[in-house]
């Protein structure tokens, strides 16, 4: 049923609904260059990476990021008509597509400050909310977010941990969950392992980890 949801690698996602999604497209192999919309959650490498946006975008492909990133989608070579900018709370409705902005942000960690603004995205394909943390921990914010499937870090160092990021999916309580951010550059794969066991049982786990 989630066949339109791919997991290239780390949290780089792949949605195909009425259009082409891509959220922080990092290590793509070949250029595809069938992006209608692409998401950046924050600017770091490993989410926000030009050369890889190359590989995804085409001539007519809209860009969706937070608004302290305008300078760093120009300097990139975006154009501007083509860049939206939002906000936590912020509702995008766009080619279709319904985005809301939610908070993504460290909990007593310096890597995302909460004061960034920095993203997660619920986005609407295919009848379905699909809730993208980004890089983040246990926030308070996510007990509010309603999705039907939710995308959650696990491999902790920067973000949340697989046990913690068990408590969050277990307070949202969708009707799947996609772990990501665990097996390549942090996390092992492994951490599947051990948040597989501590996710309710009403919520399915599916497992998006590419195979080596």
């Amino acid at each position: 049923m989630l066949d339109f949801i791919t997991v290239n690698e780390h949290s780089s996602i792949r949605l195909e609904g009425s259009k082409v999604i891509y959220v922080d497209p990092f290590r793509i192999p070949e250029y595809k260059n069938d992006g209608d919309i692409i998401l950046i959650t924050h600017p770091h490498y490993d989410h926000f990476s030009p050369e890889d946006i190359e590989k995804v975008a085409k001539e007519s492909t809209r860009y969706v990021m937070p608004k302290s990133m305008k300078e760093d989608a120009v300097h990139a070579g975006f154009s501007e008509h083509q860049i939206y900018l939002m906000q936590p709370g912020n509702i995008l409705e766009l080619s279709g597509v319904t985005i809301a902005a939610v908070p993504s942000y460290n909990v007593g960690k310096p890597m995302h400050p909460k004061e960034n603004d920095w993203l997660g995205y619920v986005v609407t394909v295919k009848e379905k909310r699909i809730y993208i943390a980004g890089d983040c921990d246990l926030m308070p914010e996510e007990s509010t977010v309603s999705c039907d499937v939710a995308m959650l870090p696990i491999g902790g160092t920067y973000t949340m941990n697989f046990k913690e990021a068990a408590e969050c999916v277990n307070r949202i309580c969708p009707s799947y969950v996609i772990p990501t951010h665990y097996g390549t550059l942090v996390g092992k794969p492994e951490d599947f392992d051990g948040f597989k066991p501590l996710v309710n049982q009403e919520i399915t786990i599916v497992s998006k980890l590419p195979e080596a």
